[in-house]
């Protein structure tokens, strides 16, 4: 159990929450989303239901069945241990892997005052620098990044909530009507897209179940920053998102990297823009601290239940997992060092978030199934048939969802998924048991 004094309330729970999201999702996401047209904004208005069903259910997940690690621990009691450890390894790489994109975001804003930061090498480096710095902000204690990403977050909202709110003066219909649908596409295939390209800017939504283990009163509190980090988030995604691709033409957002500057710098001129590249910057490189912590604390419940390597759950004074911390960061520097061709901060962005959100969404559908079960477990016998529903339109949302998305990536997350079932008798209790019969004299 970590100290009671160094767990995070409420409040922190939700900026953490809100924080994950917000940080990592909807800064470089206008610029994906000109390439299919305005007509994604049914995409957000999808995910957004969708992201809200998903909160109901880990809220309620949180209530009756407040664990550390997450999806896994919900997979691990509703399936059996397989179950848990494929969920656990894919929901481990996808956060990883996910991770990186948050420091590429904030160096890509950040070239707004240093246009060096935009050559491949030069961000490389310091895509690298952020990792580290926040890697070793996790070392010292849950408490440490999370009040980092409280103060991140709140400049985050700036160019967010200002977007959102004052952008309206500067929108022109005849520029979001003109690119109604851009994409070459189908209108249902283009919003099918844009509903697996909005996922990403929610991605986060279990991040205070998975934390439940450093939550005060994690009984209430999970659920509550749930359910107000995602409505936070939501608001102010489809309200930004909408007013930028009504102030930007569409051929020009399509290769902005920093959108929500350039749309800044048309209401207010350079200064604007600058502003609103700096707190995006530190939005995006704040966000990066909460996933890190996240990536650890689920490696780290399932490793203290044999199913992913003891390396991740050897903690510190403070039960902080040193060493599955700096794992981690070792493997986003070679993802980063990996992609680092790519000719702008956008489209290594866009290349690792569709990677992360097809990972994602398998965890996302058995835990929603889990809950359907902890509800039915709980004896609730009067919303077991509104679980049943809520669950299985949730399960539909992810499962189109994942139909919207390139299809090479689906076919690679399928291969992965077999491919690590290999791997799985090693972590096997009945394996280990027979391995202790076998040297018994």
């Amino acid at each position: 159990m970590a100290n009671e004094q160094r767990k995070i309330g409420v409040v922190a729970a939700t900026f953490l929450v809100a924080g994950n999201m917000m940080g990592s999702g909807v800064f470089l996401l206008p610029g994906s989303l000109a390439r299919i047209g305005t007509i994604s904004m049914w995409g957000w208005a999808v995910t957004t239901i969708g992201s809200l069903l998903l909160a109901f259910v880990f809220a309620k997940l949180g209530r009756l069945a407040p664990k550390a690690g997450g999806p896994y621990a919900y997979a691990r009691d509703a399936f059996g241990p397989y179950m848990g450890f494929q969920t656990n390894t894919i929901y481990w790489f996808a956060n990883w892997i996910g991770n990186v994109a948050l420091p590429i975001a904030a160096v890509g804003y950040f070239s707004y005052f240093v246009p060096s930061l935009s050559e491949p090498m030069v961000r490389t480096f310091v895509v690298l620098a952020l990792i580290w710095l926040f890697t070793f902000a996790n070392i010292m204690g849950a408490n440490v990044v999370t009040k980092i990403q409280s103060v991140t977050t709140s400049f985050a909202l700036i160019p967010l909530f200002g977007i959102a709110l004052f952008g309206w003066f500067w929108f022109k219909a005849d520029i979001f009507t003109g690119a109604h649908n851009v994409s070459g596409k189908s209108d249902f295939q283009a919003i099918s897209s844009a509903a697996s390209l909005t996922l990403w800017a929610f991605i986060g939504v279990e991040s205070a179940s998975v934390s439940a283990a450093v939550v005060k009163d994690p009984e209430k509190n999970v659920a509550k920053a749930t359910i107000a980090g995602v409505a936070l988030a939501a608001v102010v995604y489809v309200l930004s998102s909408g007013v930028i691709m009504g102030m930007i033409p569409n051929d020009q957002l399509q290769v902005a990297d920093a959108p929500f500057a350039l749309a800044a710098q048309v209401a207010l001129g350079q200064i604007g823009g600058g502003i609103v590249s700096l707190c995006a910057a530190l939005g995006a490189g704040g966000s990066l601290g909460g996933w890190i912590l996240l990536t650890a604390l689920s490696a780290k419940a399932a490793g203290d239940d044999g199913l992913f390597p003891k390396v991740f759950c050897k903690t510190d004074k403070n039960d902080t997992p040193v060493l599955g911390l700096v794992i981690v960061g070792v493997l986003m520097s070679l993802i980063v060092v990996v992609t680092a061709s790519s000719p702008t901060a956008s489209a290594q962005f866009e290349l690792i978030t569709q990677a992360a959100v097809v990972l994602t969404l398998l965890p996302y559908i058995y835990s929603s199934v889990a809950c359907y079960f902890a509800v039915e477990e709980s004896h609730s016998t009067a919303h077991t048939g509104f679980y049943w529903a809520l669950t299985s339109v949730v399960v539909v949302y992810c499962l189109w969802a994942i139909f919207g998305t390139e299809g090479n990536l689906v076919t690679y997350a399928f291969l992965f998924m077999l491919f690590i079932t290999v791997f799985y008798p090693f972590f096997s209790e009945q394996r280990r048991a027979r391995g202790r019969l076998v040297k018994t004299p």
